[in-house]
């Protein structure tokens, strides 16, 4: 690494020659935590609160505040729309969690999870312009039991004050109802990223990834491990997107979904669960053995390990087999172990290999647009065009096994907001309606001034430079749990 680079670019180049690729692999995982723990510590978190309007003088404050902010009031009482316009509003997303769910870590109390829903809102803020604040909720009841109900009676009595909701990190049933409720109550969106953004992001990956090996949609088999939130929003997205049922097996921690799975059906919580045991795998094949030979499609999001999907499993795969193997914070599979195994096609969700299937190149684009027509939810309709949109920025510029989906540097997220916004126009669901030039320069706009309010804060120190000891003492310790 050279003298002074904090860019982390070349993350490969840090690491000695030395190392098996495993421990490398293994080596960027542990880097990367301990310099996020250090990191946070030395800023104190990521997210903080600034003004947006000036103060020219002192008697601003009784322009901004009392009396004068008394006809912003009676003009909102009046007109319920008219708060996206004379508030923040229209322009503020609420990062909601219980923390039950939580990357690869699972359940680490409600306020574990802060850092993650603070990490949306960065993302959110310097990807499209948007504001997000993380608001990780205790959704125990008396019995010690995390209840649904709690959280989305949550939501609903903050919806006036927010122009969307991005839920995260919901652990199942509990999401499955959550969400559904939300999306049909609220008269905002209510986004589910941990499903509907890993489904809308994962069919984008498909998608080009079978222009790659020369598939078509509705004729691949495809395996699943996992049965989540997310694989499950996958597989319905893939569904309505054009795949066939009959060529789908997904598997849960107690094997295959088909219509003889008595112990889903008799348990309600599940239903999104059972809908695909009634779809899916006609045939009631139970072994993964089975399922895989000659599959073409492999889609796990199951369990953060780099052993849990086998090398034997994908040499049993017909020819050009695409698998995605998206656990986080660790892969189901190593990507060279993947192709060496004789897949095609590998994606992650990690940005330190190539193919991250990774949620942020979604939701902050498919947000924007419904924020920017103050749509009143995100159609499934509008994830699967969000899917395309995604797939087609990538196709621009030269598919490639190592380059189905686009990067999170890349220009892709006012086309995104556009697409999206008019998709929600399409579906009926937009408060408003606008040109696709007027959502594609207002988002372009959004995220030139973020980035340049970013950029001024670190020139003038206000954002300080974390110091080059975080990063040497995080690699040190990263090499030397692998030796």
């Amino acid at each position: 690494m050279k003298k002074n680079d904090i860019t982390l670019n070349n993350l490969q180049g840090l690491f000695p020659k030395s190392l098996t690729k495993d421990q490398r692999a293994k080596a960027q995982t542990i880097f990367l935590k301990e310099l996020s723990r250090s990191a946070h510590a030395f800023y104190g978190g990521k997210m903080m609160t600034i003004p947006k309007a000036g103060l020219y003088g002192f008697n601003w404050f009784n322009v901004w505040y009392t009396p004068g902010v008394s006809i912003v009031s009676t003009t909102i009482r009046d007109n319920y729309d008219a708060s996206f316009e004379l508030s923040n509003r229209g322009n503020l997303v609420a990062v909601v969690s219980d923390s039950t769910r939580v990357l690869g870590d699972g359940d680490v109390t409600p306020s574990g999870g802060l850092g993650v829903m603070e990490g949306k809102a960065f993302l959110m803020k310097y990807l499209a312009g948007i504001d997000a604040t993380a608001i990780c909720v205790d959704s125990r009841n008396e019995k010690g039991a995390n209840d649904p109900d709690k959280i989305i009676e949550f939501v609903k009595m903050l919806q006036p004050s927010f122009g969307a909701v991005n839920l995260e990190d919901i652990s199942q049933p509990n999401c499955y109802k959550v969400l559904d409720t939300l999306r049909e109550t609220c008269d905002i969106p209510v986004w589910h990223d941990d499903a509907q953004g890993t489904g809308c992001v994962t069919l984008a990956g498909l998608i080009n990834a079978l222009k790659v090996v020369g598939k078509d949609l509705g004729k691949v088999r495809i395996v699943m491990l996992g049965a989540g939130a997310s694989n499950t929003t996958i597989a319905r997205l893939i569904l309505k997107a054009g795949g066939d049922p009959h060529k789908m097996v997904i598997f849960d921690t107690k094997g295959s979904l088909h219509k003889k799975r008595e112990d889903i059906k008799a348990d309600l919580r599940f239903y999104r669960k059972w809908e695909l045991c009634e779809q899916t795998n006609p045939d009631c094949a139970e072994s993964m053995e089975i399922a895989v030979k000659g599959a073409d499609v492999f889609i796990a999001l199951s369990k953060s390990d780099p052993n849990t999907l086998k090398p034997a499993w994908i040499k049993a795969m017909g020819p050009k087999a695409i698998v995605f193997a998206c656990a986080n914070t660790v892969p189901e599979i190593y990507p060279h172990v993947a192709k060496e195994a004789g897949a095609m096609v590998v994606a992650t969700g990690r940005g330190d290999f190539p193919n991250q299937v990774n949620n942020s190149l979604g939701f902050p684009g498919i947000l924007k647009g419904a924020l920017i027509v103050r749509a009143r939810k995100v159609t499934d309709e509008m994830a699967i065009e969000a899917a395309y949109s995604i797939a087609r920025n990538a196709e621009k510029r030269g598919l490639s096994p190592d380059y189905i989906v686009p990067t999170m540097e890349e220009d892709i997220y006012p086309t995104l907001a556009t697409d999206v916004a008019m998709q929600a126009i399409k579906d009926g669901v937009a408060r408003r309606t606008l040109t696709a030039k007027e959502v594609y320069n207002h988002t372009k706009k959004s995220i030139k001034e973020a980035r340049e309010l970013i950029d001024l804060m670190m020139k003038k120190e206000f954002i300080k430079k974390p110091p080059m000891q975080l990063i040497n003492k995080a690699l040190k310790a990263a090499i030397t749990a692998v030796k």
